[in-house]
Formats: C-alpha cells, sequence, structure tokens
C-alpha cells in the first residue's frame, strides 16, 4: 500500500481544521472538500517581480499539498517583449523574461491577460501589483471569483485620507464588498525568494481559519511563515520601511559607513512602531520582531529598489528627479517609499506631530524640499 507523503498528510489536516474553525460557509467548504468536489483555487493578480516569485512558490506548493487545486492563474498586464506578448511567453516558456529573468515557473502556473477570466471560480485570491491599480482591476474581479472568496494582500504601501493612513487590505475589503483581507510581509527580496534562498514571511490575519490556509498555501522549506493577528501592524510595516530604506540610501550615497546606516535603521524602526500605534489600536510588540518588522526592514535597506534609486539620488546631489531614476534603473517598476515619505508627513503635519518623527521629516526634506542628502545624519 502506497501512504501519501507525511507533507501531504499534514497540509490536508491544517485545511480540514481551518475550514472547521470557519463555521457556516466554511462548513460547506470542508464538505465539498471532504467529497472530492471542491478544492482551494488560487488566483494571482500581478506579475512583477515580486508577483512572479510568489507564483513560483504557490505553483510548486498546490502541487506537492492536498486541498488545492494544481491549476494557478495569474493575472498578466499584457505588454509587448520583443515582439511577442508577455502572456504568450510566459506560457510558453514558463518564464517571466521582463521581470524575472532567467526563474522558470512551474507548468501548472498558466498567465492570463484577461483579470476576469483570471480570477474564475478563484476561492483564494492573492493581490500583488501596484496600489494604483486597484481602482480599475477590483471592479472587474468582483463577482468573478467563487463565492466566500478570501484575498491577502502582497502590496507594500498605503494610502492617507484627510484622517490619517488608509491600509490596502482596507481598499480591497471596501473594494471587493466586504471580503476578508489577510496581508504577507515579511523580509522577502523577490529575486532571493525565486532562487529559492532560504527566508521568512509573515502572514498577518483577523480571522484565525483564513489565517491557516494562507500560511499553508505559502509556506514551505525555503519560504517560511509564521503569522499573527495584526493585519495593521503587519501591512504597516511593509509600507514604512520603504521610507527608512531612501534614508538608508542617503547614507550609501554619501559613502557613510555601517554605523551611520545601523543607526537611520534604529531610528527608523523606533518611528515605525510609534506610527503604527498612533494611528491604530490593537497593534502587538511582537509584530516587529517578525519577519514584516525589523527583518523586513534590515532587507530592504541594504537592498531593493528604494535604497538603490535614494543611492543614486544622494550621489547626484540630489539634483535628479525621482521619475527619471526610476526609468532609468527599474525597467517598468514604480518607487514606493517616495510617495508614502510625502503622505506620511503631509498626515503627520496635519496632526501637528512631524516634530515627533525626525527621521521620517528629514528623509521628506531631502526627497522634496531641496535639501541637502549630507543632512540625512543632522536631526
Amino acid at each position: 500500500i502506497r501512504m501519501a507523503p507525511t507533507r501531504q498528510i499534514f497540509g490536508a489536516l491544517a485545511l480540514l481544521a481551518a475550514s472547521a474553525a470557519a463555521g457556516g460557509e466554511g462548513g460547506s467548504r470542508l464538505l465539498a472538500w471532504r467529497e472530492g468536489q471542491k478544492k482551494e483555487k488560487v488566483a494571482i493578480i500581478g506579475s512583477g517581480n515580486w508577483g512572479t516569485a510568489i507564483a513560483k512558490v504557490v505553483g510548486r506548493n498546490v502541487l506537492e499539498k492536498s486541498g488545492f487545486d494544481p491549476e494557478v492563474r495569474m493575472y498578466v498586464y499584457e505588454e509587448m517583449v520583443n515582439g511577442r506578448k508577455l502572456s504568450e511567453i510566459i506560457n510558453k516558456e514558463h518564464e517571466n523574461v521582463k521581470y524575472l529573468k532567467g526563474v522558470k515557473l512551474t507548468d501548472n502556473v498558466i498567465a492570463d491577460p484577461d483579470v476576469s477570466s483570471a480570477v474564475k471560480d478563484a476561492t483564494l485570491l492573492i493581490f500583488v501589483m501596484p496600489h494604483q491599480f486597484l481602482g480599475r482591476l477590483c471592479p472587474q474581479i468582483r463577482g468573478q471569483h467563487a463565492r466566500g472568496a478570501r484575498a491577502c494582500s502582497l502590496i507594500k504601501g498605503i494610502e492617507f485620507d484627510a484622517n490619517g493612513p488608509i491600509l490596502i487590505s482596507s481598499l480591497i475589503k471596501k473594494q471587493m464588498g466586504g471580503m476578508d483581507v489577510s496581508v504577507l510581509m515579511g523580509a522577502n527580496v523577490a529575486g532571493e525568494v525565486a532562487k529559492d534562498e532560504f527566508c521568512e514571511s509573515t502572514v498577518g490575519y483577523s480571522k484565525v481559519a483564513h489565517g491557516a490556509v494562507w500560511r499553508e498555501l505559502f509556506d514551505c522549506p525555503t519560504f517560511r511563515v509564521n503569522k499573527i493577528k495584526d493585519v495593521a501592524g503587519v501591512e504597516l510595516c511593509g509600507a514604512l520601511k520603504n521610507v527608512v530604506a531612501l534614508g538608508a540610501g542617503f547614507c550609501d550615497g554619501l559613502g557613510l559607513g555601517g554605523n551611520t546606516k545601523a543607526a537611520i535603521i534604529r531610528v527608523g524602526l523606533t518611528e515605525t512602531i510609534q506610527f503604527c500605534k498612533m494611528f491604530y489600536g490593537g497593534i502587538k510588540d511582537e509584530t516587529f520582531l517578525e519577519s514584516c518588522g525589523v527583518a523586513d526592514l534590515v532587507t530592504t535597506c541594504f537592498g531593493g529598489r528604494n535604497r538603490k534609486c535614494a543611492e543614486a539620488f544622494a550621489k547626484g546631489g540630489g539634483k535628479q528627479g525621482w521619475e527619471k531614476i526610476e526609468a532609468e534603473m527599474l525597467n517598468g517598476q514604480k518607487l514606493q517609499g517616495t510617495l508614502t515619505a510625502k503622505d506620511v508627513v503631509a498626515v503627520l503635519r496635519k496632526k501637528g506631530v512631524a516634530n515627533k518623527f525626525p527621521l521620517f521629516s528629514r528623509i521628506h526634506a531631502i526627497a522634496y524640499e531641496g535639501m541637502d542628502p549630507k543632512e540625512i545624519v543632522s536631526f
């Protein structure tokens, strides 16, 4: 008798427990799963370097774990690459040659340029694209997915209104008619994740059962996932670390050493914690010790697009515009730290507390108000 691998058995048990804990509609999902009529079906909305990297992880995991439909559809914004459609290249060569060249995806990851088709009957929606596109895409997604679908945001950004920050997960929840939205954040440089270099990540959830399902979907030996009941804390860490990374990049552009960068990281973490607790209740201290917190902050301050572009900005004495740097260095991708820094300082000034965030304020002044990058250490 051939026994199922231990990994598959534990995967099935995790999904059983998650569905049972959900109750109601979750109980219906459990019954259907038992009868072999339905499995969790995954759709990925976005196909940049991070979206493609997570598609590699998820595509492999659904083949190795019970309880998941083996096909993963990935929405691809259609572009022409050397005279060929990007979606066709991915489906034929199983490689995103524009955003993650040299990394092969499993054959079960299907690129789809039609977002409504990509999410058809999906029960698990992974959002991983610039948040500026949510307003256009969510109306096309809503109603196409399976009833009772849940979402997970991998988008490291934040919006603001007159009252303060608005979580991207909250935007998705609103635009998707109240859908429950978890988040996945961590020290996850896309290229390293795609090469199966060991790392960790953090699922922030509001419902225990949903957190368990997302952890089961993402977790594997090279991509270890913890979970914590703190959506706001996990998500804000993922957004604010990009602001701190600008400060680290300024240090690199000025040729300053590790001591200086370490100080920027420490102060940046302190101001991140302070910001989170100022605008949201229920923030857990332990969140900042997870991969989404201090680990993501450290890796972003030593690598990643925000640090790299800030280094170029400082080397040019702050004379070169961000849009030009972005166009020259990011191959079509977008900076997040600059926009977040602008919005963060705007809301802090309106609240009258900008003086309590000297590093965030200094980073903003260098990025947008003509202050000499050398002033990064004068706060």
